[in-house]
C-alpha cells in the first residue's frame, strides 16, 4: 500500500502543495495558491521601497486551498490514491520573516485594532526597513559580543529577526508593546496546523533560530538579556517571550488537529514536522551532502551546504550563518545567497525592455533570450553588478545598488540582459570562491527552482563562469519536494520506512540534467570576472576603492577581440 506526504511551500508572492510517493519521491499532484493581499501578495509603500509585509490571512486560505485542491488532482492521477494514507505534513516558507502576536499566539493584524496595520503583519525576509538597526547590532556585538557575529559571517542583516523587531519599537511603539511574543511563519504555521499556537508551546526551528536570531547551544540560545537590552532596554523582555531551545525539521511538533482534518478530508494520524526555511529544505529537496553546494535560483537565490558536526569547520566571513542542524540533524547547515537574481531580471523586463521583444512578459522574456544566447561571453562589451536588491553574500550590505558599465549609444537590450544574468552568475562564483578559501571543498553544484528548470542559458552560462558542471535537480519543486520528506520522517520509522532523511534521500531525489562548462568560453569569463571583483571591491569595501581607470578600457578589449574573432 502506497504511503503519502504533503509538502507545503510558502513562498514571497505564492504557496504551493505537493503531494509525493513517499517510496520513490513521484510526485502525484501540486497547486498553487496566489496570495490576495498587497501587490502579488506583499504590502509595499510606494514612499518606502524598503518596506515588504505580508498577510497572514493569507497562509491560512492557503494551507486549505492548496491541499484540497492538490487532493482533488492526486484523484485525477492515480485511482489508487487515498487521501487517509497521507501519513506526514512538512512546512517551508521564507526567512527571516516574524510576526507579532498575542498570548495565543493569534497574529496581531487580526484584531480590529491593528486590521490593515503594516506593523502588526509579516515581516517579510526581502524588508529591509531595518538596515539602521543591523548596523547597531553588528556594532554592538562587535564590542560586546564578537562570538554571535563569527557564526553569522560577522555582519548581521536588515533582513534577520533581531534588526526587525529592533525597527518596529521605533516604527510603531504601540504595537511592539502589544505583542506577547515574535513568531517566524516557519513555526506558526505548523502551530496553527496542530492547534497548539500558544508561543509558549510552540517547537521553534533551528534553522530559523540559528541563521537569523543568533541561537547556539554554545552560549545557551538566544543573545543574552544584557546585550539585548544594551541594544533597547525592552528588548530583554522579548527574549523571555521566545523560546529556551529550537529543534531540526526531523521532529515532530505534533499531529493535525481535529479542526484541520475535518477541514482538509486528512486524518488526525498525520504527523506535522518542525519548520524550516525554503531554501534550506530545497537542499534536502535536490539531494544536498558533504560536499554538494545547493542553489535555489529564484526572485533571490539561496546557497546551502552541509558539513559533519563531529568534524571542525572554520567561521566564513560573509555567509548567513554556520548553524547544527539547520538543514539536517548531525551536519551543520551552511547558508549564504544573493538578494535579488530572478528579481533583477523581472525588474528588466517590466519596467526597460520594448514591445519590439514582445508585448506579454513570457514574450519578452523568450526572445531576450533568443537574441541573447547568440552572442559570445565578452561581445557586449558589458559588465554589471548584481546588486539591485542590496548584497546579501559576501559583503551583506543591503544598501549597495546596481551598475551596469560598458553600455555605447548601441547597446540592445538583449545585451544588457545577458550582462545581467552574467552579473548573477559572477556573484554566485564570489560566494563559491569565499566558501572554499575557508576549507569547505564543493565537490558538485546542484541547481534547483524555475530558474534552473526552464532558462538553459542561465545554466550554461552559469556552467562557463564557474568552470564547474550545472546540475539541475530532478524535481522542479524542491522546497516542497524537501518539507514532505521531513513530514514523512517526522512520522517514525515505524510508519515512514525511513530513520533519517539520508534514506529517505537515497530514495526521491536525483539530477535531470548537466549543463559542462565550455573551456573557451570559461577564459573569457576568468578575464571578466577579474573586472568584476576590481567593481566589487570597489564599490562595495573602504580597502578595495582603487583607480577604476582600466575597467572601461580593459571591456572594450575584450568586446573587440571577440567581435574580431567572430567576423
Amino acid at each position: 500500500m502506497a504511503t503519502y506526504a504533503i509538502g507545503l511551500d510558502f513562498g514571497t508572492n505564492s504557496c504551493r502543495s505537493l503531494i509525493v510517493n513517499i517510496s520513490n519521491g513521484e510526485e502525484l499532484a501540486s497547486h498553487v495558491f496566489n496570495y490576495p493581499s498587497g501587490e502579488a501578495g506583499v504590502i509595499v509603500d510606494p514612499a518606502n521601497p524598503h518596506l515588504a509585509r505580508q498577510n497572514p490571512a493569507d497562509y491560512v486560505i492557503g494551507i486549505e486551498v492548496t491541499i484540497k485542491e492538490g487532493i482533488k488532482e492526486a484523484r485525477k492521477n492515480d485511482s489508487k490514491f487515498k487521501p487517509e494514507n497521507i501519513i506526514g505534513i512538512g512546512v517551508d516558507t521564507t526567512g527571516s520573516s516574524p510576526m507579532p502576536v498575542d498570548y495565543d499566539g493569534r497574529p496581531l493584524c487580526f484584531s480590529n485594532k491593528f486590521k490593515n496595520n503594516p506593523s502588526a503583519m509579516v515581516w517579510l525576509w526581502k524588508d529591509h526597513t531595518a538596515y539602521a538597526e543591523a548596523e547597531k547590532i553588528t556594532n554592538l556585538a562587535a564590542k560586546q559580543r564578537p562570538e554571535y557575529l563569527a557564526k553569522i559571517g560577522g555582519v548581521y542583516s536588515s533582513e534577520w529577526f533581531w534588526s526587525k523587531i529592533l525597527h518596529l519599537q521605533k516604527e510603531n511603539p504601540e504595537v511592539f508593546d502589544t505583542a506577547y511574543s515574535f513568531v517566524e511563519i516557519c513555526d506558526w504555521i505548523p502551530a496553527v496546523l496542530t492547534g497548539v499556537t500558544n508561543p509558549d508551546k510552540i517547537k521553534r526551528s533551528v534553522c530559523a533560530a540559528g541563521h537569523k536570531a543568533m541561537y547556539n547551544d554554545g552560549w545557551g540560545g538566544l543573545p543574552d538579556e544584557e546585550f539585548l537590552n544594551e541594544l533597547s532596554p525592552k528588548l530583554g523582555k522579548v527574549r523571555n517571550s521566545l523560546y529556551q531551545k529550537a529543534y531540526p525539521a526531523e521532529e515532530k511538533i505534533g499531529n493535525l488537529s481535529k479542526e484541520w482534518a475535518d477541514k482538509l478530508g486528512l486524518s488526525t494520524n498525520v504527523a506535522v514536522a518542525v519548520g524550516a526555511f525554503d531554501a534550506h529544505m530545497g537542499a534536502v529537496g535536490a539531494g544536498v551532502t558533504t560536499g554538494t553546494l545547493v542553489k535555489i535560483l529564484g526572485t533571490s537565490t539561496c546557497d546551502i551546504m552541509i558539513w559533519p558536526n563531529k568534524e571542525s569547520i572554520a567561521d566564513i566571513p560573509g555567509v548567513c550563518g554556520i548553524v547544527d542542524g539547520s538543514v539536517l540533524g548531525g551536519f551543520y547547515g551552511i547558508e549564504a545567497g544573493q538578494s535579488a537574481v530572478g528579481d533583477i531580471f523581472l525588474w528588466f523586463v517590466n519596467h526597460l525592455v520594448p514591445e519590439k521583444y514582445g508585448k506579454t512578459q513570457e514574450e519578452k522574456f523568450k526572445n531576450l533570450e533568443s537574441a541573447a544566447e547568440k552572442l559570445a561571453p565578452g561581445e557586449t562589451g558589458l559588465l554589471a553588478l548584481d546588486w539591485n536588491n542590496g548584497n546579501r553574500t559576501i559583503l551583506v550590505d543591503v544598501r549597495l545598488t546596481g551598475l551596469l558599465l560598458g553600455q555605447t549609444l548601441h547597446t540592445q537590450p538583449h545585451e544588457i540582459y545577458r550582462a545581467l544574468v552574467e552579473s548573477t552568475a559572477f556573484g554566485a562564483l564570489a560566494i563559491i570562491d569565499r566558501i572554499e578559501s575557508n576549507g569547505v571543498k564543493i565537490n558538485e553544484i546542484v541547481n534547483c527552482g524555475g530558474l534552473a528548470i526552464k532558462n538553459a542559458m542561465l545554466m550554461q552560462i552559469y556552467a562557463d563562469i564557474t568552470g564547474r558542471p550545472m546540475k539541475v535537480s530532478r524535481s522542479e519543486q524542491t522546497p516542497a519536494l524537501g518539507a514532505a520528506m521531513f513530514g514523512a520522517v517526522s512520522a517514525g520509522k515505524e510508519i515512514s520506512g525511513y530513520a533519517n532523511i539520508s534514506e529517505a534521500q537515497k530514495a526521491m531525489t536525483g539530477v535531470s540534467k548537466v549543463y559542462e562548462p565550455i573551456q573557451k568560453n570559461h577564459e573569457v569569463y576568468k578575464k571578466l570576472y577579474a573586472l568584476y571583483m576590481q567593481l566589487h571591491d570597489g564599490f562595495g569595501t573602504k580597502s578595495g576603492a582603487g583607480n577604476m581607470y582600466n575597467v572601461m578600457k580593459d571591456l572594450l578589449t575584450i568586446r573587440d577581440s571577440i567581435r574580431e574573432g567572430k567576423a
